[in-house]
């Protein structure tokens, strides 16, 4: 019977100061809404990373573009209802996809990612590594994000 003094391997838990963020885009362009969202959701909460620890913020920062040519699948387009209250009585308000595709194209993707957050502070701090432009353009040059395809 063969006895070990030490562990030949050690379990890697990141933390703030140890976390290697990364910036990435994506192209929305043509792609389904929740499978988009999912992968999004993924990179953010940095499950795609060997040194995946669930109580830090080890994923990477994520742009969106083009996120006004998304698509849904089926009858959702019409069918789907974002449910929200004003706060006074008789304050609900429904929205179709179509309707804030056509105001906030970005929000739609932004409600997708953020109901497959967390639903914490870490979730809410996780958000924030989100930006989604509606255009092809964004403002983050200079971070330069590589590019990945879904």
């Amino acid at each position: 019977m063969l006895i070990v003094d030490t562990l030949s391997y050690k379990t890697i838990s990141a933390n703030k100061n140890t976390v290697n963020k990364e910036w990435v885009v994506v192209d929305a362009k043509g792609e389904v809404l929740g499978r988009l969202a999912s992968q999004i959701a993924k990179i953010i909460r940095g499950k795609h990373k060997p040194d995946f620890t669930p109580h830090v913020d080890c994923g990477d920062n994520v742009i969106v573009i083009n996120a006004d040519k998304i698509k849904l699948t089926g009858d959702k387009m019409t069918d789907k209802v974002y449910v929200r209250h004003t706060g006074y009585p008789g304050g609900q308000r429904f929205q179709t996809p179509r309707e804030l595709l056509s105001k906030h194209p970005e929000r739609v993707i932004e409600k997708a990612v953020k109901g497959m957050l967390p639903k914490s502070r870490l979730g809410r701090q996780l958000f924030t590594n989100l930006f989604v432009y509606a255009s092809a353009e964004h403002p983050h040059q200079a971070q330069q994000p590589k590019e990945i395809k879904f």
